[in-house]
């Protein structure tokens, strides 16, 4: 049917399969750039058969374009809510416009027979699978020119056999690419040039991440602001360097992809399906093993700024830390550069050095704030302790004059006791003296008159 489409998206671009005029006005109303698919390809390499023969004959009259799933494309095609299908990661739907030339277009829910034949909608997932990484290989060749990364030169400059060789195996996938696109497809010679590749591409991948590794001990923050700086500004240039000959090695390994599922299609087609899966899920996993490496960086890089814009280390060392907080702010983006060219998103957030005037006048104004604070609660502790002294003085005088008053007040009363007892005893013994005094005098009194009639009688008187 000439004014319908069909539409299959597998997560990273979007087929658009129909008659060529369909097509292309599709593609213009939404304004979506596009790369041919190469259906061609497909009908030669699945032309056997009577029924796939037939389903190639009506393929080959149509259009197979391919656009890649950025932000905004994948906005786009929200609107068509793709029907998940029987294959893994695939969505389908078919559209027609009714011989419009521009307007929205109407999904049909039951697809018609472009790619009603499964080997033609494997084979279709196939080549949608190496547009992605040809394209991914496209962005990290960009990637390179714009770093002016000299990975050959990086890796000469190595020791290790391994990583020396990656140069010739450059040399090797890259002729079996020339030799692909020359041909139209991979044959045995060209694949058993390129099929124990791998193997070095792995040791160069795994010898890299550890190279970044040892980088990122170097940046520990227990050491001093002025080696830390030292550190990693030398960090710069080899964090660099190592994410270029990890970026080349992944455009290599996704080179090596591309001709395997060439390879598959040619000889195993039945086998295309689970081994498109099988790529998407390794590549995903290096990705993965990369990011765990990298992250491990940029954490020890925020600790690192923070550890810099610390006001007593700026105070300190006004001229490393900001150097140093500068060149945690490169690598992150060298790193964040690097991910976006693998199709790897990661969140850039890098610090602004701290003015160090801003960080003496903080600190002032925390000495100032801890010294007020600090005399307020001398102050304080001062008036408390005076207070609680006061208290105890007139509790202790007012305990001791009451206890003087009483002791005063005993010793009075003791002491007219004992005058009133003596007073008594005086007078007692005063009376007995005049009552002695009175005696005598009687005695003497009786003794004189017995004496005068004694001396009268003894004188003759009467």
């Amino acid at each position: 049917m000439e004014n319908e489409i069909e539409l299959i998206s597998d997560g990273d671009g979007l087929a658009v399969i129909g008659h060529p005029a369909a097509v292309e006005r599709f593609l213009a109303a939404e304004s979506l750039p596009s790369k041919d698919l190469g259906l061609k390809r497909l009908t030669s390499a699945l032309g056997t058969g009577s029924k796939i023969a037939k389903a190639g004959a009506e393929m080959s009259e149509k259009s197979g374009r391919w656009v890649q799933l950025t932000a905004e494309s994948a906005q786009k095609m929200k609107k068509y809510e793709l029907m998940k299908g029987s294959e893994s990661g695939l969505s389908r739907a078919v559209l027609t416009d009714h011989g419009k030339i521009t307007g929205l277009l109407e999904i049909v829910r039951t697809p018609g027979a472009m790619l009603t034949n499964p080997a033609m909608l494997t084979g279709a997932a196939g080549l949608m699978a190496q547009l992605a990484m040809k394209q991914s290989m496209e962005e990290i060749t960009e990637y390179l020119a714009v770093i002016d990364a000299k990975v050959d030169a990086v890796l000469r400059a190595q020791t290790d056999a391994v990583v020396a060789d990656m140069i010739g195996v450059e040399l090797v996938i890259d002729e079996a690419l020339t030799i692909r696109e020359r041909v139209g497809h991979v044959s045995e010679v060209t694949w058993s040039k390129v099929q124990a590749t791998p193997i070095p591409l792995a040791s160069v991948q795994a010898y890299a991440l550890r190279q970044i590794d040892a980088v990122t001990e170097t940046l520990d923050t227990r050491a001093g602001i002025g080696d830390l700086a030292q550190a990693s500004k030398k960090a710069e240039t080899k964090i660099g360097e190592w994410l270029a000959v990890l970026a080349r090695c992944f455009q290599l390994q996704d080179a090596v992809a591309v001709l395997e599922l060439d390879r598959v299609l040619d000889t195993t087609p039945d086998d295309l399906e689970n081994h498109r899966v099988a790529i998407r899920t390794g590549r995903e996993n290096r990705l993965a093993i990369i990011a765990t490496t990298t992250d491990r960086l940029l954490a020890r890089l925020d600790a690192a700024a923070t550890t810099a814009n610390t006001g007593a280390k700026l105070i300190l060392n006004p001229t490393a830390s900001p150097a140093l907080v500068h060149s945690t702010n490169h690598i992150r983006s060298a790193v964040i550069h690097f991910h976006t060219c693998l199709g790897h998103d990661r969140e850039s957030q890098t610090r602004d050095a701290r003015r160090w005037l801003d960080a003496a006048t903080a600190a002032r104004n925390r000495v100032l704030t801890t010294g007020t604070t600090a005399t307020t609660a001398a102050l304080t502790a001062t008036t408390t302790a005076g207070t609680t002294a006061l208290t105890a003085t007139t509790e202790a005088s007012s305990k001791a004059l009451t206890a003087t008053t009483e002791a005063g007040s005993k010793a009075l009363d003791a002491a007219t006791t004992a005058g009133a007892a003596a007073l008594n005893a005086t007078s007692e013994a005063g009376s007995k003296v005049v009552n002695a005094g009175a005696e005598g005098v009687n005695a003497a009194g009786r003794l004189g008159l017995k004496a005068f009639g004694r001396a009268k009688k003894l004188l003759g008187g009467d």
